[in-house]
């Protein structure tokens, strides 16, 4: 299906579905600086095939969306949040099954918090706790932080930009499992000749969260899975096990040596694990 355009509290961004839209509905969240391309298309398709309609959206300042200008973003965390649900509403879906990678898996806990009627079930990948945790946990790995501390890149120029990138996906991998340097460069360059303005994700760097919800992920009551890989450098594994054991409804599964995001190596496994998450009594899949 192709691309579409849509009106999300007063500003335009640019979605995609896959499948039949009558098949139970599934929103897909990218994390903060990645386009909707991060969630790559044989994926999608895995899933819609499953029998589940799938959405995948770019966040404001990336991919096709709108842009601002690289410093000056006129939005916060919240409305990243807000346009999750907006994305629900332009395609007419009452409440869908959310699915969302580091960031995004924040932004979908707090549509689970602040819209409840909305969501059908959360799967939540590489991703922590979207308010605060009663528990200590690890930071970032230490070759991680060297890597955020010590990058360089100029924002003026694409191919800088695509070295940059393509070196934090290998960062973001975690060093246990082998890197396809030859995917990562394609799936950068697609996504920095796509971008209307690739210079100005760095906002997403630049936001304020937004007013929080009052309640706590106990409180949360819907379906959840959390799917966290062993070696994630940004959000070591103790943050998926802590944010399973913090919600009541939900189940942990680990994924063993994966790093940060949604790796082709697992594509069958996550997809596989959401199609059993998301289906409905009576579903095989």
């Amino acid at each position: 299906m192709a691309e579409r355009m849509i009106d999300a509290n007063g500003v335009e961004l640019c979605t995609e579905a896959f499948g039949d839209p009558s098949d139970p509905p599934v929103l897909l969240i990218m994390g903060t600086g990645a386009s909707m391309l991060w969630w790559e298309e044989s994926f999608c398709r895995l899933l819609a095939d499953g029998g589940r309609f799938v959405i995948r959206y770019d966040h404001r300042d990336t991919g096709r969306s709108v842009t601002y200008e690289p410093g000056r973003p006129a939005y916060t965390g919240a409305d990243l949040v807000g346009d999750a649900v907006a994305v629900l509403d332009a395609h007419g879906i009452p409440a869908a099954h959310l699915v969302g990678v580091s960031a995004g898996g924040a932004f979908a806990q707090l549509v689970a918090l602040d819209h409840a009627d909305r969501v059908l079930s959360l799967t939540l990948i590489s991703t922590t706790g979207a308010v605060p945790m009663d528990r200590e946990l690890p930071p970032p790995t230490q070759e991680f932080m060297r890597f955020v501390s010590s990058a360089r890149v100029d924002w003026s120029r694409a191919a800088s930009v695509i070295d940059h990138l393509v070196a934090y996906s290998r960062v973001l991998a975690g060093g246990r499992r082998p890197f396809d340097e030859g995917a990562a460069r394609d799936l950068v360059r697609r996504d920095v000749e796509r971008a209307r303005d690739f210079a100005a994700v760095q906002n997403h760097d630049l936001l304020p969260h937004g007013e929080q919800p009052h309640q706590g992920l106990s409180s949360l009551a819907v379906p959840t899975l959390v799917i966290h890989g062993t070696a994630d450098p940004m959000f070591p594994f103790e943050h998926g096990r802590a944010l399973a054991q913090e919600i009541p409804t939900a189940d942990l599964m680990a994924l063993e040596d994966a790093g940060h995001g949604v790796e082709r190596a697992d594509w069958e496994t996550i997809a596989d694990a959401v199609l059993r998450h998301t289906a409905t009594p009576g579903d095989h899949a």
